[in-house]
């Protein structure tokens, strides 16, 4: 049962990983750099790779103070933690739920320049993204910097950003002990990785027009949703 549960945990883990890893920005900034720099499309998979790997390292270490502050709550309280944690999950799903119902289903925190709504005041007719505009003129494209620069900026970007979407999973899994860290640290990193390659390669042999738009407008909905039935889950497991 409790193998069937962790599994469970898992897998609505790496649902949470990969579907805000297909917010534009885990992809769209590769893309547009590797393009002004004419880079390989293997380089800008690797690049990629790397500003991923911080993206989930910074979430797992904010993951790993969530986890021991959970294993010293569990011992304090004994029995009555499950319920805590669901409270917690309840709380925080109810608030991205209600988060989208305002119109801020975006929870990502996104460059500047970012896609937006068409206006009056952008002439656009279309949504679509100014980010091409933004970074033109900046290190991470500039012919007069090296690489590195462009490199280091990406790293940046994406490292000091992390999946906030997937810290409550890290909550879900507490009753697991340290074992439930360490998968649920994998399959983060899994999920991340997956949609960032997906995304990027996708985007680079030409299958611009996918349809993601939906996905990021949607994100505090999908995870309200989410974090409710994790509430659920642990209250049934501890039954």
């Amino acid at each position: 049962m409790n193998s069937t549960v962790l599994a469970t945990i898992a897998a609505t883990g790496f649902t949470v990983a990969f579907f805000h890893a297909a917010i534009p920005t885990h992809w769209l900034p590769f893309v547009l750099v590797a393009r002004a720099r004419s880079w390989t499309r293997t380089k800008t998979l690797a690049v990629a790779a790397l500003a991923g790997l911080g993206h989930v390292g910074i979430t797992s270490l904010l993951g790993l103070v969530i986890a021991w502050f959970g294993f010293q709550l569990d011992e304090h309280i004994g029995r009555a933690f499950p319920w805590v944690a669901a409270g917690v999950l309840w709380c925080i799903g109810g608030f991205y739920l209600w988060r989208q119902w305002r119109g801020g289903g975006v929870l990502h925190h996104h460059l500047h320049g970012g896609s937006h709504e068409p206006s009056a005041h952008c002439g656009h007719e279309k949504d679509h993204s100014h980010w091409e505009d933004e970074i033109k003129d900046t290190p991470l494209v500039s012919t007069r910097k090296g690489d590195w620069a462009a490199i280091s900026g990406l790293l940046v970007m994406l490292t000091l950003s992390p999946c906030e979407g997937f810290l409550p999973v890290y909550l879900s899994g507490v009753q697991f002990g340290w074992k439930g860290f360490f998968v649920l640290s994998a399959i983060l990193a899994l999920g991340a990785l997956a949609g960032m390659m997906l995304f990027t390669w996708l985007t680079m042999v030409g299958l611009e027009k996918v349809e993601l738009k939906k996905i990021e407008r949607w994100e505090a909905g999908l995870l309200g949703t989410i974090f409710t039935l994790l509430g659920v889950l642990v209250v049934v497991m501890e039954h």
